[in-house]
């Protein structure tokens, strides 16, 4: 599935969609280059999860946790190229929060098989394209949530 989107307001309706689907256990990659659009869609959704505190992007302490209607751990694997540290990620994929992990590849041999990617691209100054891919059902129907709502109005 794939989204163009020209506004933050856009951005932000994607973020808040997704939010509003997503349950325990859930993990979600975002992928792109510097200045994507990652960590602005990542607070978006957070506070559509219901996050009140300040989220930025956890780039020097990895992850960060945050309470909400779900808790959300906002992770950031940038530092963690070239690196084999496990820092008991399993925890958060299988606790009773929302993952959501900035620069996955780095950590790529301990993801879970089953996610939710979002592949974000900058066309330009003010243009992006989501594209979303599931893997596994669960995430499939997830998808399937998210394409049937009108999610950049």
């Amino acid at each position: 599935m794939y989204i163009e989107v020209q506004t933050l307001d856009q951005t932000k309706n994607i973020a808040e969609k997704l939010a509003k689907h997503v349950s325990k256990n859930d993990v979600i990659l975002l992928n792109g280059d510097l200045g994507a659009g990652k960590t602005t869609f990542s607070q978006f959704f957070g506070k559509a999860l219901g996050v009140k505190r300040n989220i930025n992007s956890p780039t020097f302490n990895i992850i960060k946790s945050y309470k909400g209607k779900l808790p959300f751990h906002h992770m950031d694997c940038y530092r963690l190229e070239d690196s084999d540290e496990d820092l008991g990620f399993d925890e958060y994929f299988n606790g009773d929060g929302v993952t959501l992990i900035e620069w996955s590849t780095f950590i790529e041999d301990y993801l879970p098989e089953e996610r939710l990617e979002i592949n974000i691209k900058r066309l330009d100054e003010h243009t992006r394209t989501f594209e979303i891919v599931s893997k596994g059902e669960h995430y499939k129907q997830l998808k399937e949530l998210l394409n049937n709502d009108d999610i950049t109005d």
